[in-house]
């Protein structure tokens, strides 16, 4: 069985975001805990509320007794709106800059046994 928690319009670079992604997919849920607590990314952090939901998901409201079955079966980010913003330059001119937003689905499955 399937259980999956959604994170959108989250304030990190899709491309910053699918390194930590990388770093859990496929483990267990405890050594992903244990991955994301000392990992030095700013987004670590968020991954690690989101997979904590998801665990809290798997209980409430699909009913796994055992949470130490679990593993993260699939992560993908996915690129979300950007938003865009002016920086003053010299001689009255202005650069964009772009704040790029993502859109994170974890996914945990049940280790068959």
């Amino acid at each position: 069985m399937e259980v999956r928690a959604l994170l959108k319009h989250t304030r990190t670079a899709p491309r910053k975001a699918r390194l930590i992604a990388g770093l859990i997919r496929g483990k267990n849920v405890n050594d992903a805990i244990s991955i994301l607590a000392f990992t030095r990314k700013r987004a670590a952090g968020t991954f690690q509320k989101l997979l904590k939901s998801a665990i809290a998901n798997a209980e409430e409201n699909h009913k796994v007794v055992d949470v130490d079955d679990l593993y993260v079966k699939n992560v993908c980010v996915d690129e979300g709106v950007t938003w865009k913003r002016q920086m003053s330059r010299a001689r009255g001119t202005s650069t964009m800059i772009q704040k790029k937003t993502s859109h994170i689905t974890l996914i945990l499955e049940e280790k068959e046994s």
